[in-house]
């Protein structure tokens, strides 16, 4: 990740006085563990508080119930806190969660991915880990996920839950126990130096804090102390907590932050060799269970991570903006997007936006609120390689919240209907998306020309033919504005066309077999029949995307 993305992210922990401010109280003094009064500096090896999501897990539940091939649906990125209320108190939840699940299914989504719902420091976003193997109690009970997997699988649905592997809370007894003093025996779970470290700027800022018995690593908040990958105690602590989760029949893991693992020194803390083997561990993990899927977040080497021999599946975080730019009629950027998946692993996820400002503003701000050009950005996206991650409220065309910036202006209630009382029956936790009067679930689901319905329709589209979810890619081509490519898994095979400039343009299509017919299967008036030398000429409408099978 460049200067400028880290910049960004790390400005949004630190300007937001109120929420800093709710967070210096709850961790006692900024995440400074021994200001907290829970523990003792240098008190011989220290405090020993008890750690509850510690303890040896062993491989038990190994089959699922999930359909072969499940993880090349489209994803839903749910934030559980913004999705939906059930019990009135302002904030979602897994049995609100639960009640949409028949939404998602229509809609056509095969896999959820929950941000953080384990317990945490901040009570919000969740990624101050306090407890890998509890649910947050705003969000219910381990009876509440047990039933959502339940709910979720009879609708062949898998449920990926967000590991944060790199870091804890400051206030995760683990940390607690490590800070009270320089001996204690789970002080190598972190990164420490015993004097004030010089010559590093992570993200723009200094990343070491002082606990009172050294000075500990944390480049995205004091109260996120980094842990230390080089001791294998680490290794073994998450591998008894993924297992723990994949026992209880969760699907897989979005694992965050997975190139800040290891750091080499002032220089050397990103993206580090040892990074691609701890991930591989993971994967391997992974696959001794039965049909379970991970992908990783690594904006500053989407594709290294993305590799077989890494993660296996990484966020394409180099891809998103070209496909924003496309759709506006950026040909430089349509010449980008066209190459991009022949040589991409084939295990990047595409996505438009998510839920961390860095990434951007909601796919509405971004583009303006300019329909036709949303509609081919998501055209673009669920149809390329790639399984896609469709963030909650795009398919609807949610807009950042109402008076708010930053994060939080993307994390806010999903927008069901008109009024806040789709959300909840409370008070909204957070204000609402600025354009919720028209951009909302009710007002658009099952209305022709709207936006849900053309994700729906796209989305059933990806389902209905395999090669769009799983084929390989090849014969790319473009033409100014005009972009082209074949998808083809066995037998079936695919090809698709877009026109993301104002006017109709003609091409000139070759490779597509002598006297082949081509029937139209989205946005095309008829079918396709190619000349003796496998050539045709074809009309594409502005601001289109047109996708036709081989029938011979």
């Amino acid at each position: 990740m460049d200067v400028k993305v880290r910049m960004s992210l790390f400005s949004a922990f630190f300007r937001w006085p109120v929420w800093v401010a709710l967070v210096l109280t709850a961790c006692g003094g900024g995440g400074d563990a021994v200001q907290s009064g829970l523990v003792t500096p240098d008190a011989g090896t220290g405090s020993n508080l008890a750690v509850m999501d510690q303890g040896s897990e062993s491989v038990q539940s190994v089959a699922s119930p999930l359909p072969e091939g499940w993880m090349h649906g489209a994803f839903m990125q749910i934030y559980v806190r913004g999705y939906k209320d059930s019990n009135g108190d302002g904030k979602g939840d897994l049995q609100g969660l639960i009640s949409q699940l028949d939404y998602l299914q229509d809609l056509g989504v095969q896999g959820l991915w929950l941000m953080p719902v384990t317990q945490s420091e901040d009570h919000d976003h969740g990624y101050a880990v306090k407890n890998y193997r509890d649910i947050e109690s705003d969000y219910g009970s381990q009876a509440d996920m047990a039933q959502l997997l339940a709910q979720a699988h009879q609708r062949s649905m898998g449920v990926i839950l967000d590991h944060v592997i790199n870091h804890a809370s400051s206030q995760h007894p683990l940390f607690l126990n490590a800070a009270s003093a320089r001996l204690s025996p789970q002080r190598p779970y972190f990164v420490w130096q015993d004097t004030a470290p010089t010559g590093w700027r992570v993200w723009g800022g200094n990343p070491w804090y002082s606990s009172g018995n050294g000075y500990y690593y944390a480049p995205f908040w004091s109260g996120m102390p980094d842990f230390n990958w080089k001791n294998e105690q680490v290794k073994i602590f998450h591998h008894d907590n993924l297992r723990y989760w994949l026992n209880q029949g969760v699907d897989g893991f979005r694992f965050d932050a997975v190139g800040s693992l290891v750091e080499n020194g002032p220089t050397a803390w990103e993206s580090q060799p040892e990074n691609h083997t701890i991930m591989g561990q993971v994967q391997d993990l992974l696959k001794s269970y039965d049909k379970r899927y991970m992908v990783c977040e690594a904006p500053a080497a989407a594709q290294a991570f993305g590799a077989v021999s890494s993660c296996g599946g990484a966020f394409a975080f180099d891809l998103k903006d070209n496909i924003l730019r496309a759709a506006r009629g950026d040909s430089a950027a349509v010449v980008a997007v066209s190459q991009y998946f022949r040589t991409a692993p084939v295990g990047m996820t595409t996505f438009l936006a998510n839920h961390d400002s860095f990434a951007g503003d909601r796919v509405w701000n971004q583009l303006s609120g300019n329909l036709a050009q949303y509609k081919m950005a998501a055209a673009t996206y669920l149809l390329l390689p790639g399984t896609p991650f469709i963030y909650y409220g795009e398919e609807i065309g949610m807009a950042n919240g109402a008076g708010i910036s930053g994060d939080w202006a993307l994390r806010t209630p999903m927008s069901w209907t008109g009024q806040a009382t789709g959300f909840t029956t409370g008070v909204p936790f957070r204000a609402l998306s600025a354009n919720i009067t028209v951009n909302n679930v009710q007002a658009q689901r099952g209305v022709d020309g709207s936006l849900h319905s053309f994700y729906k329709t796209l989305i059933g589209l990806r389902k209905r033919l395999p090669s769009l979810a799983r084929g390989d890619y090849s014969a790319a081509w473009t033409q100014g504005t005009v972009m082209g490519f074949q998808r083809s898994l066995t037998t079936e095979r695919t090809l698709v066309l877009y026109n993301y400039g104002l006017s109709a343009q003609t091409v000139s299509l070759t490779g597509l077999g002598a006297l082949s017919l081509w029937s139209a299967e989205y946005a095309a008036s008829s079918d396709l029949l190619a000349s003796l030398s496998g050539t045709a000429s074809l009309s594409l409408p502005p601001q289109s995307v047109t996708v036709y099978r081989q029938r011979n």
